[in-house]
């Protein structure tokens, strides 16, 4: 063996992390904008590019993959070279994969305030970015599994394990969820409808925080937290069985954001298995950080950075057990829907992955520009004021979602819904909503605060682009080692398949069957395809984000079927690409909103909702009422529909711009008759088409008419 001398590149961690500032700055800010929204409306502007339905995408693609994103590559370019004992692959790949990464972030805010959306949660770029996020990944992985090939290091530790498990599950969540049919130049359809594309979204949305959220940030804290504590991780063996026991069981745990939905049972029952199961190994990442600090304690008290990382491990502990909780179906029954989803959600983003990424700016910028950090005193300033943030922003969604799922499922001794009238219910929470944006606008300061001292940091030191360093050469061994799994940390392609194949096995059994087994989807003969005009409204309703407040999903609870009309059947969505079931009730559940109101109901409450619902929260549409509807695309949308297995005749598509304007004319003669004056070009028109089908190809009870 000799010793070899190299250089470490830290140009680029500086590049991710000056781009995790700025994106989280920003990410955040659009955040607290669409929560001051939700109690005052006048703060959508009433421009189309700011409502909330626009702006939430935003800022959930902003924080996950521009913040988050750009943290967690920050990260992996730091403590892979060091733990490989090698410079990246290429500094090319580097770059590349930089400016690809940002160009997409910048494309995504774009794209989404234009309206270019495919609904799918946190995946809702439409399919040129898809295609942009594929090739960018897979430089990525390029220049991982590259550097990981030439590295001086013998063993991969724990962190590289988890690093290559986030590369290889992304890539497959990201690929199967993304499967579109291009309409035009930014409009798709899906492959999937209905049951089964809920399916894919939840087993890819779950386990987008499993492995977008979650494993790259326990590889950082493998790596982070026992360098800020000059300590040892508390346990190899525990560190080897909280690994394969996470990626085989969080795999599996997506139905459990279905539960009581038209969706198999036996998968639903899949999802809360796996949920409880779920529990041991994400406590067993936890325990092993924590117990890594023993003996520490003096250190945690005087260093920020080792406060933000015990905050981060114990909101990280909290979220994986309110995760399984939720998926209990007693309490899902309550829960889901409400505002307590948002506040878990939260206190894994802002708690476990917000201070996480605090900690390491802390520790490791300072060390890039050899330097000490400009100021303790406003890092410790910044922690408390994210500490309040947290309990500020979650405590008040949590209070509100008890009042929510009690209230919306409270009768009078007559039988009756006490709390008929949705709206009744949100004007009931407005307080806890101030409450919690005051708790993000802490959060925020924070994070302003440390972008100021993170500056001052840079300012006061000079980068080290070129960290140089020297290992011994890796050289061929006969040494037998010890242990299946130290042999396995020697071979990373294996260590990728075999992960891959953890990974795929609750994915196949869970999806195969309700895709290949068609009694799983029953069909019902009165359900029909969408018309022309129907797909053009339900495609404004996407645009608008609409499902980002309204659920189309009736449980089969009696409070539901009280206050909605008949519960949700499979059968109902197999038309629907992409499915719309949401994921929180802002609003009232519209699954049966269809004929309960007359058109001109749906006029107004679009052009401004206090005239049908006085004290209403949601903004109003009045471009809907101007702009003119895009009658030239129906037949491209027809024929993709028609390809994707809708049951319209061969010729359909060369008269569906006719059949459009038909049905157009109907609704604005019958708004005539009531006095309003409108032509059938307006997107409105369209867009009530839609909403009056919605619900209507079952027999509706009559008394929710």
């Amino acid at each position: 063996m000799q010793i070899e001398k190299f250089s470490y590149d830290n140009k680029i961690v500086r590049n991710f992390g000056i781009a995790t500032l700025v994106w989280g700055i920003t990410g955040m800010t659009v955040g607290l904008l669409a929560a001051i929204q939700l109690f005052w409306p006048f703060m959508n502007f009433e421009t189309q590019y700011t409502t909330f339905g626009r702006i939430r995408p935003i800022h959930t693609n902003g924080v996950i993959f521009a913040f988050v994103g750009n943290a967690i590559f920050m990260s992996v370019y730091y403590s892979m070279q060091r733990l490989l004992k090698a410079r990246m692959y290429s500094d090319f790949l580097s770059k590349v994969h930089f400016w690809g990464w940002q160009s997409i972030i910048v494309a995504s805010i774009i794209t989404l305030a234009m309206g270019f959306t495919s609904s799918h949660e946190y995946a809702e770029m439409e399919w040129p970015i898809d295609i942009a996020v594929v090739v960018v990944w897979v430089i990525f992985g390029i220049n991982m599994f590259g550097t990981i090939i030439k590295r001086r290091e013998r063993h991969m530790y724990v962190a590289i394990w988890f690093y290559i498990a986030t590369f290889v599950t992304v890539a497959v969540l990201y690929i199967v969820n993304s499967v579109q049919l291009p309409v035009s130049g930014w409009k798709s359809y899906y492959i999937y409808a209905g049951v089964q594309d809920a399916l894919v979204q939840w087993w890819y949305g779950h386990n987008a925080v499993a492995f977008f959220l979650t494993t790259p940030f326990l590889g950082m804290m493998y790596y982070f937290l026992p360098k800020m504590a000059n300590r040892p991780i508390y346990s190899y063996k525990l560190s080897i069985l909280h690994f394969w026991s996470l990626i085989f069981i969080y795999i599996w745990a997506g139905p459990h954001h279905l539960l009581y939905t038209a969706l198999p049972e036996w998968v639903q029952n899949l999802g809360v298995v796996f949920s409880i199961m779920l529990i041991a190994p994400s406590w067993g990442g936890m325990i092993n950080g924590l117990l890594t600090l023993r003996g520490a304690w003096d250190k945690v008290r005087s260093e920020p950075m080792l406060k933000f990382m015990v905050v981060a491990l114990t909101c990280y502990g909290m979220a994986t057990f309110e995760g399984p909780m939720l998926a209990l179906k007693q309490v899902n029954a309550i829960a889901h829907f409400t505002d307590w989803i948002v506040a878990h959600v939260h206190v894994g983003a802002l708690g476990w992955n917000g201070f996480m990424v605090f900690g390491i700016l802390y520790w490791l910028i300072p060390r890039i520009y050899n330097t000490t950090l400009y100021s303790k005193k406003l890092s410790s300033i910044h922690f408390w004021l994210g500490t309040l943030g947290i309990l500020f922003y979650a405590i008040p969604l949590y209070w509100a979602a008890v009042v929510q799922g009690l209230m919306w499922k409270e009768f009078t001794p007559e039988g009756t819904l006490k709390y008929g009238n949705f709206l009744t219910t949100v004007l009931q929470i407005l307080p806890m909503y101030m409450m919690r944006a005051v708790g993000g606008a802490l959060y925020l300061s924070g994070v302003i605060i440390m972008a100021f001292n993170l500056v001052k940091t840079m300012k006061q030191g000079k980068l080290i682009a070129n960290e140089y360093a020297e290992a011994m050469s890796l050289e061929p061994t006969i040494v037998k080692e010890r242990g299946i799994h130290r042999r396995l940390e020697r071979k990373p392609v294996l260590f990728m398949v075999l992960a891959l194949i953890a990974i795929l096995i609750g994915g196949m059994v869970e999806m195969m069957p309700t895709f290949m087994i068609s009694s799983n989807v029953p069909t019902i003969a009165s359900v029909k395809p969408y018309t022309p005009l129907e797909i053009q409204g339900r495609d404004i309703y996407i645009r608008e984000g609409c499902m980002g407040c309204h659920t189309q999903m009736i449980r089969p609870f009696r409070s539901e079927t009280a206050r909605y009309g008949e519960y949700s059947k499979a059968g109902e969505y197999v038309y629907d690409y992409t499915y719309l079931w949401g994921s929180k009730r802002t609003g009232p559940d519209l699954h049966r909103i269809g004929q309960k109101y007359p058109n001109k109901w749906h006029y107004d409450h679009m052009l401004d909702p206090t005239i049908t619902s006085p004290g209403s929260i949601m903004p109003a549409y009045p471009w809907l009422l101007t702009q003119d509807l895009d009658y030239a695309s129906t037949p491209g949308k027809i024929r993709a529909l028609t390809i994707l297995g809708v049951p319209y005749t061969t010729d359909y598509a060369d008269k569906s711009i006719e059949e459009a304007r038909r049905q157009a004319d109907l609704i604005v003669k019958d708004l005539e008759a009531n006095q309003v004056k409108t032509d059938s070009d307006k997107e409105i028109i369209a867009l009530i088409a839609y909403l009056q089908r919605l619900g209507t190809d079952i027999k509706v009870n009559a008394d929710t008419k």
